[in-house]
């Protein structure tokens, strides 16, 4: 099935964040271009959640009436390449604060993924940075950077500076009451 471009597609229909999944941030023909984004239709498989907003001419399955409905039962008990763990979090966060305002926070995030993906991936830790900044909150990844700022000497090898990261990023979280493991 073909899908509508979204204008959006690293914020999912269904409250994914596919701007933080590893298959947003792969080259190669396994790349994925988020929800409905350009090609999407090449590399996914059919969605029912995102065939069923695009029918009823939504962007979001929250600015449904019928929200949640039965497609999103047991939806966020396990988890596929990203997580599903605040997928109902997200959805309620972007209805809080707008649609204007979610995409900034998750831009900001994307950018971070970015920038440990480039400087502090040992070839290893795509897949835990991704997890990381999708379940941690803006300001305590905001606090990992910092420290990774300050405890990184600037010409250290790369599998330093991926353990230091994945180190700050386990405190972190631990400290938040936060697994970062994908559930299978």
């Amino acid at each position: 099935m073909e899908y509508k471009l979204r204008k959006y597609p690293e914020f999912s229909a269904c409250g994914l964040n596919c701007g933080l999944c590893p298959r947003y941030h792969t080259n190669g023909s396994s790349r994925c271009p988020g929800c409905a984004g350009e090609g999407f239709s090449k590399v996914h498989p059919p969605c029912g959640m995102l065939s069923c907003c695009q029918r009823k001419g939504l962007e979001y399955c929250f600015l449904c009436e019928e929200y949640p409905c039965k497609k999103y039962d047991g939806v966020d008990l396990s988890d596929s390449f990203i997580t599903h763990k605040n997928q109902f979090r997200d959805m309620e966060k972007a209805k809080q604060i707008g649609l204007e305002a979610y995409p900034t926070e998750l831009n900001e995030k994307i950018k971070i993924l970015k920038t440990l993906l480039q400087n502090y991936d040992d070839g290893r830790k795509k897949s835990f940075y991704c997890l990381a900044v999708n379940l941690l909150d803006l300001h305590d990844i905001n606090a990992v950077m910092d420290g990774l700022t300050s405890e990184v000497e600037p010409e250290a090898p790369r599998k330093v500076m991926a353990a230091i990261a994945a180190r700050l990023f386990e405190d972190m979280a631990a400290k938040k009451g936060v697994s970062l493991k994908l559930r299978k």
